[in-house]
């Protein structure tokens, strides 16, 4: 069931954005805030705690490494991770340098899943805004049906497959704080940079903040 939801999160992701305009793209601030900001607590109120269970500055050191990993893979990625992608209208081979990037931090956020936190929630509620925006740029750049439901079926697949990963290779499970640790450097990366992203040119705005406190809440109380 796990390995289902995270794969459908894609998928609803895509139906949504067959569904809706790509004008409307940007009535997506909302559901980015919410899910940036969900993210960012799930992380704080459950990995981090994990993870310094036994306090260590090694701990500090995996966790920027996961900052700096993600960093390297917006290169390629062009933000995709946190709503922002730039593709050429003309392009139109399939784009595998966004695809190798985005299924590298896929694959690693499918890591830290267990039954034992709340992070597969997060990582749904994260996942369906981005597929709706990455589906809303592929339409927009004139890709073919068929190379963006390539693209988005083994995006899908890649966070399923770092949960199974590490439930059938045990050697993982040696390694499991240290990549975790990795894992909160990228989900905090992301996070905070949706939520500093929608935070435009710095303007009061209540719906995003009333937004952002009832993400933090939520996570709060599962």
């Amino acid at each position: 069931m796990i390995y289902l939801a995270l794969f459908l999160a894609v998928a609803i992701g895509y139906s949504i954005a067959l569904l809706l305009k790509t004008k409307q793209i940007k009535h997506l601030g909302l559901y980015l805030a919410f899910s940036g900001a969900f993210l960012l607590s799930i992380t704080i109120f459950e990995l981090l705690p994990e993870v310094f269970s036994d306090p260590s500055k090694k701990i500090g050191v995996f966790i920027m490494i996961g900052i700096l990993l993600q960093i390297f893979l917006e290169f390629f990625s062009k933000g995709a991770e946190h709503g922002h992608v730039h593709l050429h209208v003309s392009e139109a081979k399939f784009p595998w340098l966004l695809f190798i990037s985005l299924s590298i931090h896929a694959l690693l956020e499918g890591f830290p899943i267990s039954e034992t936190n709340n992070l597969l929630i997060g990582v749904i509620v994260h996942k369906i805004p981005i597929a709706i925006i990455l589906s809303f740029f592929f339409m927009k750049a004139r890709y073919g049906k068929a190379t963006t439901l390539l693209f988005l079926f083994f995006f899908a697949l890649m966070t399923p497959l770092g949960a199974w990963l590490v439930n059938y290779f045990k050697i993982l499970h040696q390694y499991h704080t240290e990549i975790t640790a990795v894992v909160i450097g990228i989900f905090l990366h992301v996070s905070t940079t949706i939520l500093f992203e929608s935070s435009k040119d710095h303007k009061f705005n209540l719906a995003k903040l009333t937004t952002i406190i009832v993400a933090i809440v939520l996570a709060y109380l599962l």
